[in-house]
């Protein structure tokens, strides 16, 4: 029998001291601990998991939904766009820090290894996915952004630096003077009792999504990292910062019974979009704006629902790339979840529902109040990622104001007084009281229960009744909390984590009951206050814990914009006390002496799902472990190299993993050997390495002839690898590359074209435009056609851009739909000559959608005298993609009057995208 843990002493505490304590060690808090040691500061990184794949990019992220690329987006139009999003309720200082510094720390997260989808001449493939700006920048092979991070915090330089705590849970951030000193928590593994005094302190714990019950049941099962259950809200809250917006919730899209995102933002590339079930398009309101949820659950409700992602009139060839992208990052399991339903994407749209609701700021605008370099209300205490108050701020914004808080926090040295003891004393009790109680209510019963009652009487639409129940419901689940029982340290962590989800549930209601209007959408809907009040209104709600524990709230105006945005108009101002907002009085069905006691909740279900590999798992061999343990030595290419070379390819392939992970001097020529390997396994991790690392290879000789060595290799895996890297790392010619274009392999082929078009290799990509058998390839260089001519070619260059027009001449004649109308699109980006123009009028008729919308968009370069009539016929065509790309061209024209009237009747189009592109057109 296990011997019970004992409760350790108050006096008995490990106390650890550092320069900067980050709290977190997810996206926000690793770069917050990278940038303050780059400063010269010692670095405590607590983690309450493993920080190697902890946070909610533990499986990596597929997307970037706020680059701003210079020449594709600019700083200011963005602040703008979020402003809007968020209907004026902004602080614009703090969105342009992640707008102006977006790009640099893209740049840098390359530097690390991060890989940024980019075209063949190295631009940065950024999409519009948004009705306005094109800021979503795709990461297909997103799925190591962690281990990449990880591999940072183990770089020799840095581990003087920093030192990780792993599976240490803070619970409450220490206070003296006015300003943070430390923090106070456990072991979640030995149950020790931990004080950290400490120079500064930035709080990196994420997001709280674990605050409403999905729909499934399942605790776990949420649409946020269930292991961020708002951690940092509670102890920013309990430190006496000001946390605001809490009443604008987090409510997403996702997929039915799945509680992850459906991606459309992944998905719209390829030509994914919502539809409901009559298979109309129906949003209106453009997709970052809580209004846009307004719409989604309006039809969910109606009898227009369910609502769906629509993939299956795509080609196998964008199904394919969804899959590879969507079935391996982040969310994983999603392939499985449509397996299990016998669902493919060429089947079957993906129905879509409505998420449970959370606190999050980089999805949405509820967190803790901080300024433009990261700080709180409190001296010295630091707020990063979703975390902190930064609408919409998504991952970049989480590494921006990582890099901010770590730079400023970066000055102080460690606090030298005594730690106060009743903080300590409160945090003691707070962490082991469930000791005393083994057999008490067990943790699973009592936070199922807690969140029931916030998807009860806090999720939207609210009223006035329902959130006054509900904060009757929060103050009794105190007694609950503190009778829940615990044995074990995990369980103490669990424990924790309901007192934080109280806490957050709280403020969510209180807030929600003190902004007496509707805003934001879905987000903040009183059905008793429906309307916006901008006279009143127009204020940021902050909150915050009195000297008497109880909790206040100010209403804050939205200082002056540093970007003006039409409609809206921020002009600061003194902020209005409100004081503590008290409950409404909410008729019963008679007196009442005590509280009515709640139905007893069985709890959910354990999650069974298979992991991916699960029951897979090689047996450990001496071997080994042996070159597992090397990982964490930092190891040389010649202490790795017997491995590289073992006999056993589960050791070679393994070596591999560690090579990746440490990337010593000489890793890629290492790799490039490795294609050769005689094991498939071998050679399929080494050119996954290939890929992963080379922002980060040097261009060297020897890597040179290592891939070169690999084109001739039976593997078409090895050989796509080699020829990507190649040009990636400008390594290869046009005679190098257009040797691969006779490959047996399609993947290969595709692989040689977009080299090709690397270095503007027209000729060879004209020749080869009708001969390949594949309808991919002949598709992918169509494309690629389009992208030499907005390269280098010129008059002047021998090929010339005449070359590239016959051959699109050629592909609009190709017997693939998909072909043609890939052919028809990029004369969209080439120009359109009068006998093209001609003959893409005439394909406006042809069978295939694809096919006319193609044609309508190679009309945007055609004489307008031609294209603006044909195109105004293209607006009755019954399709409405091309509807779509009918406005899309006319917008272009829009400078003829003609144009713009045709453009004035696709406003009423009964498809909301055509609609919204001809609005913003005129």
């Amino acid at each position: 029998m296990d011997t019970p843990l004992q409760t350790p002493a108050l006096t008995d505490a490990e106390e650890i001291v550092c320069d900067v304590l980050v709290i977190g060690g997810g996206t926000a808090g690793t770069m917050a601990a990278l940038t303050a040691a780059e400063h010269g500061a010692d670095v405590l990184l607590l983690e309450k998991a493993h920080v190697r794949h902890s946070g909610a990019l533990a499986m990596g992220m597929d997307g970037v939904n706020n680059a701003v690329i210079p020449g594709r987006a600019e700083p200011d139009d963005y602040v703008a766009e979020i402003t809007r999003a968020n209907d004026g309720i902004v602080d614009q200082s703090t969105v342009r820090q992640t707008a102006t510094r977006g790009f640099a720390m893209v740049q840098r997260l390359e530097s690390y290894g991060v890989k940024f989808e980019k075209d063949e001449h190295g631009e940065y493939a950024v999409r519009q996915v948004h009705r306005s700006g094109s800021y979503v920048l795709p990461m297909p092979e997103g799925k190591d952004v962690k281990k990449v991070l990880y591999r940072q915090l183990r770089r020799r330089e840095m581990r003087e630096r920093i030192r990780i705590e792993n599976r240490v849970m803070p619970v409450r951030v220490l206070t003296a003077g006015g300003r943070a000193v430390g923090a106070v928590g456990f072991n979640t593994r030995t149950g020790a009792f931990v004080t950290v005094r400490a120079g500064a302190v930035i709080l990196a714990t994420g997001a709280c999504g674990r605050l409403g019950l999905p729909a499934s049941g399942y605790l776990y099962g949420t649409y946020e990292n269930p292991t961020n259950a708002g951690d940092g809200y509670a102890m920013a809250y309990h430190a006496g910062a000001e946390l605001t917006g809490i009443e604008c919730f987090q409510i997403n899209p996702l997929i039915k019974d799945y509680n992850g995102p459906a991606c459309a933002y992944v998905a719209n590339p390829f030509g994914g979009y919502q539809v409901n079930r009559h298979g109309e398009r129906f949003v209106d309101s453009d997709y970052w704006s809580g209004q846009m949820m307004a719409e989604f659950a309006e039809e969910v409700a109606s009898d227009r629902g369910p609502v769906y992602l629509k993939l299956s009139h795509l080609p196998e060839e964008s199904i394919s790339a969804l899959e590879s992208i969507l079935h391996s990052t982040e969310r994983p399991t999603r392939g499985t979840f449509h397996s299990g339903r016998g669902h493919d994407y060429r089947t079957h749209d993906v129905e879509m529902h409505i998420s449970e609701i959370g606190l999050c700021g980089g999805h949405s605008a509820s967190g803790v109040r901080v300024d433009d370099h990261a700080r709180t209300t409190v001296p010295r205490l630091y707020a990063a990622g979703d975390l902190a108050c930064v609408p919409h701020n998504y991952m970049i914004g989480a590494f921006v104001f990582g890099d901010l808080a770590g730079a400023d926090a970066a000055q102080y040295r460690p606090y030298d007084g005594e730690l106060p003891l009743d903080q300590l004393q409160e945090a003691h009790e707070l962490i082991y009281r469930p000791l005393r109680n083994p057999d008490g209510p067990p943790q699973p019963q009592v936070e199922y229960k807690l969140r029931r009652f916030v998807n009860d009487y806090v999720a939207p639409p609210k009223s006035g009744a329902r959130l006054s129940l509900a904060l009757e419901a929060f103050e009794r689940m105190h007694d609950d909390i503190a009778a829940m029982g615990a044995r074990t340290p995990h369980e103490l962590m669990r424990c924790a984590e309901v007192s934080f989800i109280r806490d957050c549930a709280e403020m969510a209601a209180r807030a929600s009951l003190a902004r007496t209007e509707s805003r934001w959408g879905l987000y903040h809907d009183r059905l008793d206050h429906p309307q916006r009040d901008d006279a009143s209104w127009f204020h940021h709600l902050d909150l915050y814990k009195s000297p008497t524990g109880t909790m206040e709230f100010t209403a804050r105006p939205v200082a002056p914009y540093v970007v003006p945005v039409e409609g809206l108009a921020a002009v600061g101002g003194p902020s209005r006390p409100l004081g503590e907002v008290h409950p409404e009085q909410v008729a019963t069905a008679g007196a009442r002496e005590a509280a009515p006691v709640a139905t007893r909740q069985e709890p959910a279900p354990a999650d069974t799902t298979a992991r991916p590999g699960s029951g897979t798992d090689t047996p450990a061999t001496p071997r080994l472990l042996e070159l597992l343990s090397l990982a964490e030595d930092e190891p040389r290419l010649s202490t790795l190299a017997p491995y590289l070379a073992d006999s056993d390819p589960t050791v070679r392939r393994t070596a591999v993993t560690v090579l990746t992970e440490t990337v010593p001097p000489g890793t890629g020529p290492a790799l490039a050997a490795a294609l050769a390997d005689p094991d498939a396994g071998v050679r399929a991790a080494a050119a996954a390495s290939l890929r992963e690392l080379v922002e980060t290879l040097e261009p060297e000789p020897a890597l040179r002839d290592g891939l070169v060595a690999a084109l001739p290799q039976a593997d078409p895996v090895a050989r796509a690898a080699a020829l990507d890297v190649l040009r990636a790392l400008r390594l290869g010619d046009a005679a190098l590359f257009a040797s691969s274009l006779s490959d047996a392999d399609i993947s290969v082929r595709i692989e040689a074209v977009r080299a090709l078009v690397s270095v503007d290799a027209a000729g060879e990509l004209a020749r080869a435009a009708t001969a390949d058998p594949s309808r991919e390839v002949r598709v992918t260089i169509a494309k690629a056609l389009a992208t030499v001519s907005a390269g280098q070619l010129d008059e002047a260059t021998p090929t010339g851009p005449e070359v590239v027009l016959s051959a699109l001449a050629e592909l609009i004649d190709d017997p693939d739909a998909l072909v043609r109308a890939a052919a028809y699109e990029a004369l969209g980006t080439t120009g359109c000559p009068a006998p093209l123009a001609a003959r893409a009028e005439a394909a406006l008729s042809d069978p295939a959608w694809q096919v006319r919308a193609g044609a309508a968009t190679a009309l945007s370069l055609a004489a307008p005298g031609r294209a603006v009539p044909a195109l105004a016929k293209a607006l009755a065509d019954p399709n409405a993609d091309v509807r779509k790309a009918a406005v899309a061209a006319l917008t272009r024209h829009r400078a003829i009057e003609d144009a713009r009237a045709a453009l004035a009747t696709a406003t009423t189009d009964p498809d909301a995208d055509v609609r919204a592109y001809a609005a913003r057109a005129l």
